[in-house]
């Protein structure tokens, strides 16, 4: 039988040993919680659909060159992309509307990327169609569809009786770049558009694809397809008649593929607005060198992949003072 001090001693042995596993388990989880947080540096972006494509193809190549950061993108409209970061809840906000003196007055910190624009659309199987494409519509018919209300008809546009179907508005119901552009070329904002509101470029699409009598407008992402170059099925594009003559002249007349609208906007010859510039918008100057890195790679590198993904690259002039911004802004943050 042992002994009273035999089994203290057992006893003791017995609770030092599982306090000494518990101990090395505990060390053991926290050195594996440290791993899990070495483990791959993070750059999260969320806003503009019109910067979403572009910016997924960008991080796909990216990563090829840099497999260690992760990037996470989310779509959701320009003003999701502004809050979000402003609120810190992202390093990077996808934005395509020009930056107010009120937000610059917040603080904002923001980097021009790429361009592009929106266009106006409606349905392919429209009867009204081959008069608009030919005729296209002035602004200021543009302005009476989607800043007054009234049923107006297709064959107030044509002068055609026999398109007398009435013209169904789309719009767009999220605070969003291509709304605010569409707006500002009619002279107002988003919250002055008339018609039914749509979440999304993509769902603005499938409204006016799915609806005979529908008009709307698409970031030219949303319009074109990148396969055939020209419009989406179900979707025709409105050529809109700048000198406002009543018909589609030759040098206006550059909807027919991505190329040639493109082209038009690195060539001013489309108008700006609904033509603007993109941008990645942050709560002030991106202190995650990740982040700055990937800024970067788009102004130099990144920009060969622009053209390809649909977009219109920034031209030589304005590469420079992106980067001048970025490099100029970093020396000062290294400065404070």
């Amino acid at each position: 039988m042992q002994s009273k001090s035999n089994l203290f001693q057992s006893g003791l042995f017995f609770l030092l040993s599982l306090s000494l596993m518990f101990c090395a388990c505990t060390s053991g989880n926290r050195q594996d919680k440290g791993r899990q947080k070495k483990s791959k540096p993070k750059i999260s972006i969320s806003g503009a659909f019109a910067l979403y494509p572009l910016t997924v193809r960008w991080a796909e190549i990216f990563n090829r060159e840099n497999p260690d950061i992760k990037i996470d993108i989310s779509a959701g409209g320009a003003g999701k992309g502004m809050v979000d970061a402003m609120s810190g809840m992202v390093d990077l906000g996808m934005f395509s509307r020009h930056i107010t003196e009120a937000e610059q007055a917040q603080g904002v910190w923001y980097i021009a990327v790429a361009k592009d624009a929106v266009v106006p659309t409606i349905n392919a199987k429209n009867p009204a169609l081959e008069l608009i494409q030919q005729k296209g519509i002035p602004r200021s018919v543009f302005q009476e569809i989607y800043l007054e209300k009234h049923n107006k008809k297709w064959s107030d546009l044509t002068g055609n009786p026999n398109d007398n179907e009435v013209i169904k508005v789309y719009t767009r119901s999220d605070a969003c770049g291509a709304a605010e552009m569409w707006a500002q070329f009619l002279g107002k904002s988003q919250e002055n558009l008339e018609g039914i509101g749509i979440f999304g470029d993509p769902g603005i699409a499938d409204a006016v694809k799915s609806d005979l009598n529908g008009i709307g407008f698409n970031n030219i992402i949303f319009a074109y397809d990148l396969k055939t170059g020209k419009p989406f099925e179900g979707l025709g594009i409105i050529p809109i008649d700048l000198n406002e003559n009543g018909r589609i002249d030759p040098e206006e007349n550059f909807y027919d593929q991505i190329t040639d609208i493109n082209k038009a906007i690195a060539d001013n010859q489309y108008p700006s607005p609904p033509a603007r510039e993109l941008y990645f918008v942050a709560k002030s100057y991106p202190e995650n060198e990740y982040v700055r890195q990937f800024i970067n790679w788009i102004l130099t590198e990144g920009q060969q992949y622009v053209q390809e993904a649909g977009y219109v690259p920034l031209d030589e002039q304005s590469l420079k003072i992106q980067l001048q911004k970025l490099n100029r802004d970093t020396a000062d943050n290294n400065d404070q």
